[in-house]
């Protein structure tokens, strides 16, 4: 595995790659990597000829700073994994090589990061997008990776796609659970471990709610999910909303032959966790 730090470095390896006819898988990542990305990887391993993992905690895409300044960074236990799982190029670059000057880009992603974690945390999206964008520049892949535990951001990033006219594959990969159904997170190592017993009551209740709204109206089974998490000790539900899958848009009743996907975010003592269900057509 090659490991790269500046774009110019990354430009070459990946044209050298394209002019030799290969075809090129990114998966982008904060690093402190797990199961959950090493299954991105692996499937970019299987459908392409080189992959590239970028592992970059991207500044503009953090509205707190204090999530920023403790966001897991564990680098050599990265470069481990990504070898281990048969990368490429890990490209691991510094901020003021991402950067070199301010990005003041706003991009018109429209209603898809209007609502849920674009309501909660303003900005949050088009720093995904100013961030991702700059990625698919350097790297100009054929397909790129991401997991739909983040599932309104794969919507943000098709829509930042079509607005810059990037011809890349995005392939959305299922998410990746613990054996107790916690979706994996960079986030978990910071649960305490009463917290962590406690928060795959997030999935089971999430699970639970799909046959409980086979007999319920679409906001009774909102109300469902927000009352039983709550009701657990440390838990504290932000938001949760029954969406549109394309267009994120909450449902306020369900809709004959389409599907909805339930999306959540809870605060487990201080740790931010979010997760989501799809409600199959009727």
């Amino acid at each position: 595995m090659e490991v790269i730090r500046t774009v110019d470095g990354l430009r070459d390896r990946v044209r050298a790659a394209r002019n030799a006819g290969r075809s090129i898988g990114l998966v982008p990542t904060m690093g402190a990597l797990h199961a959950g990305h090493i299954s991105l990887i692996q499937r970019a391993r299987r459908e392409n000829d080189v992959v590239v993992v970028s592992v970059f905690v991207n500044p503009t895409q953090f509205n707190n700073p204090d999530d920023l300044r403790t966001y897991p960074r564990t680098e050599d236990a990265d470069c481990a994994k990504l070898r281990e799982a048969g990368v490429d190029v890990a490209f691991i670059p510094t901020v003021e090589e991402v950067y070199p000057e301010p990005d003041t880009r706003q991009f018109d992603l429209g209603a898809v990061a209007e609502v849920m974690e674009g309501a909660m945390r303003p900005g949050h999206f088009n720093g995904v997008a100013q961030v991702v964008s700059k990625l698919f520049a350097m790297t100009e892949p054929d397909r790129a990776y991401f997991g739909e535990k983040d599932f309104q951001q794969i919507a943000v990033i098709r829509r930042m796609v079509e607005l810059e006219g990037f011809d890349i594959n995005i392939v959305a990969c299922p998410i990746c659970r613990e054996d107790d159904g916690l979706a994996l997170s960079s986030r978990n190592v910071r649960l305490t471990d009463e917290q962590r017993a406690i928060a795959p009551a997030i999935h089971r209740t999430l699970a639970s709610s799909v046959d409980w709204a086979v007999g319920h109206s679409l906001e009774e089974t909102k109300r469902y999910v927000i009352d039983t998490v709550n009701s657990f000790p440390h838990m504290e539900v932000e938001y949760f909303e029954i969406a549109d899958p394309l267009t994120m848009q909450p449902l306020t009743e369900w809709s004959k032959g389409t599907e909805a996907v339930g999306c959540i975010t809870v605060y487990c003592g201080d740790v931010r966790l979010i997760d989501n269900i799809k409600y199959p057509a009727r």
